[in-house]
């Protein structure tokens, strides 16, 4: 199954228009970048960098906004989750890049709102603010003065393989908890704010916790020219290829799961064909060999055999008494 059959399997009704589920992709997306814009600035600069509120942070914001348009559009809120649900045919492709760009514009918008309100002085200039937000690795880490002091650096190479880890759970977890047709199941919520949660407080020591392409995209694009140590825009293309490469991957072992599923449901149909023919078979078989009353039945005598039969022992009889 590819994304080409997604025409034909993937469901032709939705409840919902497509300019509405786009626009809860837009809303749902611009809500989750900007929380998690606000909690990493503010809440690390006011509260120093807090692992566990980070990532708890983010699991709930991403499980606050899958329970709000989760009947809506399926709540991907995700490039990756979209492309996984395209190449399994949960999402149709059209509705699939149409819900990515309504995620891109939600992120840019996010990006755009946070530093329209971001608080500035000379004292503290708007780079401060944005190298806690930015996602990066090396020198464009968050945290790349802390590790310097211990003579330690994050290559591209960890990078892309936390990202790619991180994703891959996030990407799994949707899957599995998105019914045939994209809609989610009861679970849908929590499995989603837990696999967030889990994937960012993994992440978050090496790239700042990306897990999500649209992150990082929504700020880069507008901290680019502030005078930070690397523009994260040189580095951007780690979180896409990371995210991609994982939705890729997720969508092929599932591939090869219903196909393997499929295989071994048809040899197990065909060999109950098989043995009902051999059952068949076996059944005119035994009714093609007379049994021992059938043999009784057809060796008996009808009444004119009787009688003939009879007549000519007669005759020998009285052959006989002649003699």
């Amino acid at each position: 199954m590819t994304a080409v059959d997604n025409e034909t399997l993937a469901p032709t009704r939705r409840q919902h228009s497509i300019w509405s589920r786009m626009c809860a992709e837009f809303a749902g997306s611009l809500l989750i970048c900007f929380s998690i814009y606000i909690m990493c600035s503010f809440g690390s600069a006011f509260y120093n960098v807090n692992l566990a509120y980070i990532a708890l942070g983010t699991g709930v914001v991403y499980a606050a906004m899958t329970a709000i348009f989760a009947k809506v559009s399926g709540a991907q809120f995700n490039p990756a989750i979209t492309v996984a649900a395209m190449l399994t045919s949960k999402t149709r492709v059209l509705d699939g890049v149409l819900y990515i760009i309504a995620q891109l514009l939600g992120a840019i918008a996010a990006g755009a709102l946070f530093l329209f309100l971001l608080p500035s002085s000379e004292s503290v200039p708007v780079s401060q603010w944005l190298t806690l937000v930015v996602n990066g690795y090396d020198e464009g880490s968050s945290l790349y003065a802390t590790l310097t002091q211990m003579g330690l650096t994050y290559s591209v190479a960890m990078a892309i393989v936390i990202e790619l880890i991180a994703s891959i759970i996030v990407v799994a977890a949707a899957m599995q908890s998105m019914k045939r047709d994209g809609a989610p199941t009861r679970q849908h919520t929590l499995i989603m704010g837990l696999a967030y949660a889990a994937a960012t407080a993994m992440a978050y020591p090496v790239t700042g916790a990306a897990v999500n392409p649209l992150r990082p995209t929504g700020i880069a694009v507008f901290a680019s020219n502030k005078s930070l140590t690397v523009n994260p825009l040189s580095q951007l293309w780690v979180f896409w290829v990371s995210s991609i490469l994982a939705a890729a991957l997720v969508a092929l072992v599932m591939i090869v799961a219903q196909l393997l599923s499929n295989r071994s449901a048809g040899t197990d149909g065909a060999d109950d064909v098989a043995e009902a023919a051999m059952l068949e078979d076996q059944a005119a078989n035994d009714a093609d060999i007379p049994s021992v009353e059938d043999e009784v039945a057809t060796t008996a005598l009808t009444g004119t055999q009787a009688d003939a039969d009879y007549s000519v022992i007669e005759q020998e009889d009285a052959q006989v008494e002649r003699q």
